[in-house]
């Protein structure tokens, strides 16, 4: 092995105490150890960030590699490699010769590798007569023999953390969806307890989770969401004991916030007559549009949801659907209760209704359950919007 005394770099560049202390290490290396030259590669790739490198500097470092002849580095080999610039940007992908330097010093304070720079700066060996190398100057590979053991630590330490990191969001996300179905099916269900208040909590969970988190931040949210998921649990203490679960009549009465007010089911057939009666062939079916009331009246009827349609108007059924799904979005209809909706009385139906539920929302707990109730009562054939358009338009009319 090259014993190199410390050396001094060529040119301008600065000498530094760490840059010593690397080339007095390099020299320091245990009798007869080896390693294998990938391996040690592999595992400076794995470390790059904490060694600060970037991926070009793993590639010169790989060019670097690719001029020792042999696979494994030797406590008593030649571990100095003499390329040249442009040898090294060939074998380097064909990198800039200014991005090549720049990589060549990261690798240099990473302590990778050590300069042993020539009187004049070129990189060269000198022979013996026997065609021994007797001396070399260029990049010593040593440090990577010495850090070998370091450098494996290094890796596996990077490796079990992306493990914890990918176990933890994992472990969020199925948290996440467990509350979310659960408070879902709560407040759809008719459950008792403070499911708004519980509901704020998870969103502003959610809010909270960054792009591009930390482990620690994505431990910390995880216990948040994990206390949150047993408070989900034990306010609705999975009883079968029928005050813990609302029947349908009950999970209608929910709705209902005032007796003294406008009844907020006048989007409902308004007769028991109605409500087993069978479509007549006067309505429309599932995936037709509206035949029995215009645009102009369903906007008369239904003016808060103008404001939501593109440029805050509404000239045409398209923009009424469009308006629909930003109001949707905003009242916290689940996607599938509105596309269910969409499938069951046709898209401008489901608007329709979307819109004649926002004039309501105040006195709605769930929108997005009463639009599932409206759905299936819609699938029986004993829901029509006519009924509710004619309440909204007297409603109006009162005002």
């Amino acid at each position: 092995m090259q014993s190199g005394s410390v050396t001094t770099p060529f040119g301008r560049r600065s000498m530094t105490l760490a840059l010593v202390r690397q080339q007095i290490a390099a020299t320091r290396i245990r009798p007869g150890k080896s390693i294998d030259k990938w391996k040690v590669f592999r595992d400076a790739s794995e470390a790059r960030e904490l060694l600060g490198l970037q991926d070009r500097s793993l590639a010169v470092l790989n060019a670097l590699l690719s001029f020792y002849p042999d696979n494994e580095l030797r406590q008593d080999a030649q571990l100095i490699v003499f390329p040249s610039n442009a040898q090294l940007i060939l074998r380097a992908h064909g990198i800039a010769g200014a991005t090549l330097r720049r990589h060549l010093a990261l690798l240099v304070e990473a302590g990778l590798i050590v300069r042993k720079d020539s009187a004049n700066g070129k990189r060269y060996a000198r022979k013996d007569r026997f065609g021994e190398i007797e001396s070399a100057f260029g990049f010593d590979l040593s440090p990577l023999l010495t850090r070998a053991e370091e450098l494996a630590q290094m890796a596996q330490r990077v490796a079990a953390a992306r493990t914890a990191f990918r176990r933890a969001k994992e472990n969020l996300t199925i948290c996440r969806r467990d509350v979310c179905k659960l408070i879902t099916a709560a407040i759809e269900e008719g459950a008792g307890g403070d499911w708004a208040k519980i509901e704020s909590t998870y969103v502003e969970l959610v809010r909270r989770i960054p792009r591009a988190p930390s482990l620690s931040e994505l431990l910390g949210l995880l216990d948040e969401m994990t206390m949150l998921r047993e408070h989900v649990l034990t306010t609705l203490n999975f009883q079968t004991n029928s005050e813990n679960y609302s029947t349908n009549d009950a999970h209608n009465e929910h709705h209902k916030q005032n007796s003294d007010t406008e009844s907020i089911y006048e989007l409902e057939p308004r007769s028991e007559e109605e409500l087993e009666a069978k479509p007549s062939a006067g309505h429309n079916s599932p995936s037709e549009p509206p035949k029995t009331f215009s645009l102009q009246m369903v906007l008369k009827a239904c003016p808060e949801i103008v404001a939501y349609g593109p440029s805050g108007t509404i000239r045409n059924w398209r923009d009424l659907m469009v308006a629909a799904v930003v109001v949707r979005s905003m009242l916290r209809v689940s996607p599938s209760a509105y596309q269910e909706a969409c499938e069951t009385m046709g898209p401008q139906n489901a608007a329709v209704t979307i819109a004649c539920i926002l004039e309501r929302a105040e006195q709605i707990n769930s929108a997005g359950g009463y639009l599932r109730d409206l759905t299936s009562k819609s699938k029986r054939g004993v829901f029509s919007l006519g009924p509710a358009l004619m309440a909204r338009l007297r409603a109006q009319g009162e005002r």
